[in-house]
This record gives C-alpha cells, structure tokens and sequence, in this order.
C-alpha cells in the first residue's frame, strides 16, 4: 500500500501525464519555457517536503520545503498551486483525517508562521500573480520574505491570508471554502472507468467546463477565461476536439492552471480513496 506521501507525488506525475488538457504541459505537449519532464522533475523534488506536511512540524515549513524542491529544475514554478492545495489534504492524510472536515482542521489550525512560511517560498520561485489591493500592498506575496514583518503585525495566519484572496484564486478559495470541487471531482474519477490518465484528462475538462480558471483569468484576462469555460464544455459536447484545443490554447498562451492544480488535488483524494493505477 502507497503512503498518503508517494500517493501526492504519483497525483503531480499522473496530473501532468493526462492528456488532453488544453492549454497545460502533458505528455503530448510543451510550453516554449515549461517542459513535460521538469514537471516530473518537480514531482519528485517536492518529495521531502511532501513528507514533512504528512507529519507533524508546521505545515508552512512543508510548503515552503516542498517548493523548494520542485524549483530545483530548470523550469521555474511547475506547480506551487498544486503543493499548495495540497498542503492541507496531505497534513489530514498523514493524520488519518482525509475528508473535507479534517483539511479544513488542518488550515484551521495554521498560524502567522506557517503564513511567514508561506510567503518565504515565493523567494524560490516566480508566481504569476496580480496587484493587491492598495491597503493590503505591504502583503504583496512578491515581496516574499520581506513581507514578514506586516504578517507578524497584522497577525496574519496562513488561513487568513487565503482568506484574503478567496475571490480571485481558486485554490485559496478552496482552502477557506471546505476544498468541495477538490473532493467532487475525486468523486468523478473514482466513478469513471479506463486509464488513469484518460479520467484525469475528463475531469480537468469537467472543472474547466463548470467554473472559470483564475489563472487564466489573471494571466489572459476574463474574456479568455470565459472563452477556455466554454470551448471546454463544447469539448465535453462533442462538438470540438480536445487535442485541436490543447494545441490551439498552448500557441495562444491559455493556461488553465489553477484547473490542473484541482485536478492534482482530486487525483490524490481519489489514490488515497482507492484508485487503483
């Protein structure tokens, strides 16, 4: 039996593995500046970090390490959104708490220094992220770890800090609102059938079809966003072909990546749940 530790790094292997998926590195595809093997890369360096979350330590000092050790390719960021969605799935694994409840618990539970943490590891890594607003700019995460002391004055938590960014990020938004689309689409892999990789492909064209991408809505702008929602559901329909879109959206810059980080997600509650490769 797989530890809840191999199941996150085999969840980031079979995520990227999956294809189509349009706009996102996958076996079949590269970005002119992301390549299909630093994502595995990443996986495997996420590792040590990975193990620190399922344990005990604080959970921010995982993350950070987790990052850390996905950025030692040459890519850069492969997948800060993914580790940290998982973040708190992992911590209620390793704890025998792997359900909406217990993730919750577990970013319940963070503190100002799992924040300070959190912050540090955008010293690793280039994030794309957008301008705060102006009475929160001494939060801007690009400040990295230079933005420690407003956290520890403002006493921010890690959860508090999601909190702040909740209506713009998807996966912060699943960290304060009970990770439901994480655990709703690790219901829909483990109800499909055939290869693992095919299910992972349907449910990231699932998740897109139903809600827009944040990160293609920062990235590309809300029109784009909209448009990478509606093309998905005409995939899902029949009515396009999903490797013509994958293709089409990697030439046009379309990044669904806070979709593939909940793909990730899912995949490792539907491993842990059973999910048989």
């Amino acid at each position: 039996m797989r530890s809840a530790v191999q199941n996150a790094v085999l969840a980031l292997l079979l995520e990227v593995a999956g294809t189509p998926k349009p706009g996102n590195v996958d076996r079949h595809r590269d970005h002119p500046d992301l390549r299909f093997e630093q994502f595995l890369a990443g996986a495997v360096g996420a590792w040590p970090g990975l193990d620190r979350l399922a344990g005990d330590g604080p959970l921010g000092e995982g993350f950070e390490r987790a990052v850390a050790g996905m950025a030692d390719q040459r890519g850069g960021n492969t997948q800060f959104g993914a580790l940290l969605l998982l973040a708190p799935l992992v911590r209620a694994a390793g704890r025998g708490d792997l359900s909406p409840a217990g993730a919750s618990r577990a970013v319940e539970a963070t503190t100002v220094e799992d924040a300070v943490s959190f912050y540090r590891a955008f010293d690793h890594v280039d994030v794309a992220v957008g301008d705060p607003p102006e009475e929160i700019d001494d939060l801007d995460v690009r400040r990295g770890s230079d933005a420690t002391p407003a956290l520890r004055e403002r006493g921010l938590s890690l959860a508090d800090v999601m909190a702040l960014s909740a209506e713009v990020d998807g996966v912060a938004a699943e960290w304060v609102g009970g990770f439901e689309r994480t655990f709703e689409a690790a219901s829909w892999l483990l109800d499909d059938e055939g290869a693992v990789g095919d299910r992972a492909s349907r449910v990231f064209l699932r998740l897109l079809a139903d809600e827009v991408d944040t990160f293609v809505a920062e990235t590309a702008g809300r029109s784009a966003a909209e448009e990478a929602t509606r093309r998905a559901r005409a995939v899902l329909d029949g009515e396009e072909r999903g490797e013509d879109l994958a293709e089409e959206f990697v030439e046009r810059g379309i990044n669904p990546g806070t979709t593939a980080d909940l793909t990730a997600g899912a995949l490792f509650v539907a491993l842990e749940r059973g999910l048989e490769v």
